[in-house]
């Protein structure tokens, strides 16, 4: 990432990451902010700058250190180093919390956010399992921080617990071969290359994020693979069969005898369809109104005959060619 332009909090500055983003980005304009929760010029732009906003960086300090318990993949969602993204995929969730301000923020007081997870790991009679990386792409934000490589060595050195995260990229070669313990489990978010091109722009490619996947679980990571999200486009059952085949013949044998899967099947919004219409006027339109159905306040999902359908096919090729791997939810 080379931004053009950087928004910070004055107080990020004081801390060792910011002065470290500061003279890596020296050549941006820099632009002092109050709150990067609130950025008035950004926020009032029309959404066809959407794209243009994913390419400014926003430094702050995160303040907001709770944990949310989550009965899925982990024990507690926890806000870490790393809002939003400069990835644009068509259908991120995190248009629904930021709308248009989903680009990417990264906040200084790691040591901080990294002390209070390992004092609540610690405190556990239990190893407890950490998602941090619900609010962004770790693998994406380390490439400007180092963030995620500097926590996976501090939490390895730990006796407890886990930390875990998703990422849609490859770029995982300085994770390889650092001192992680066992305490990291990374899983990689899957989908046909199709989709992949007409949906996650910005994102690795299917053939690198399997590469990728291959490379984490022989340095010894724990790993698991997100089927996520489901995207019912006309042509979605030979895609995903596809994409089945794809994965049993190019996964190592490691992986295999490991991995596990979650399933998720896409959530669309009206924010999204606005946003996306101005945005990317070309792309195609995920909102199909013959498959979904209302869910809440201005939000579609599948409906149960093409939500149905679409779970028995995955699950079906799940079983075909991943029979003794464990399919942990399908939401």
């Amino acid at each position: 990432m080379n931004p053009k332009i950087v928004y910070y909090e004055e107080e990020s500055l004081n801390y060792p990451l910011g002065k470290n983003l500061f003279e890596k980005f020296k050549s941006a304009e820099w632009i002092k902010i109050e709150n990067h929760n609130n950025i008035p010029e950004l926020r009032n732009n029309p959404n066809c700058e959407f794209a243009r906003m994913k390419q400014n960086l926003v430094i702050g300090i995160r303040k907001t250190h709770k944990y949310v318990p989550n009965s899925k993949i982990s024990d507690f969602l926890v806000p870490y180093t790393s809002s939003g993204c400069s990835a644009m995929c068509l259908y991120c969730y995190l248009v629904c919390n930021y709308n248009k301000c989903s680009y990417l923020r990264l906040f200084v007081n790691r040591e901080q956010m990294l002390s209070k997870l390992i004092k609540t790991s610690n405190q556990s009679c239990t190893d407890l399992t950490f998602e941090i990386g619900s609010n962004s792409d770790l693998v994406l934000e380390n490439t400007i921080t180092g963030n995620l490589e500097w926590t996976i060595e501090h939490f390895g050195k730990n006796e407890r617990g886990y930390i875990t995260l998703p990422t849609k990229f490859d770029m995982v070669e300085p994770l390889l071969s650092l001192n992680h313990k066992g305490r990291t489990i990374i899983r990689m978010s899957l989908n046909p290359q199709e989709i992949i091109n007409k949906v996650e722009f910005g994102t690795s490619s299917l053939t690198n994020r399997i590469k990728a996947l291959n490379s984490i679980k022989e340095a010894g990571y724990k790993i698991g693979i997100l089927i996520a999200p489901v995207v019912l486009v006309e042509n979605w059952a030979s895609l995903y069969i596809q994409l089945f085949k794809i994965l049993s013949e190019t996964l190592s044998q490691k992986v295999k005898n490991e991995v596990i899967f979650e399933v998720i099947f896409m959530t669309y919004s009206y924010v999204h369809r606005m946003i996306n219409a101005e945005a990317f006027p070309n792309a195609i339109d995920l909102y199909d109104k013959n498959k979904m159905t209302g869910r809440g306040r201005g939000k579609y999902c599948y409906n149960p005959i093409a939500r149905n359908e679409g779970e028995a096919l995955i699950r079906a090729e799940i079983a075909q060619h991943f029979p003794e791997n464990k399919i942990m939810y399908v939401v």
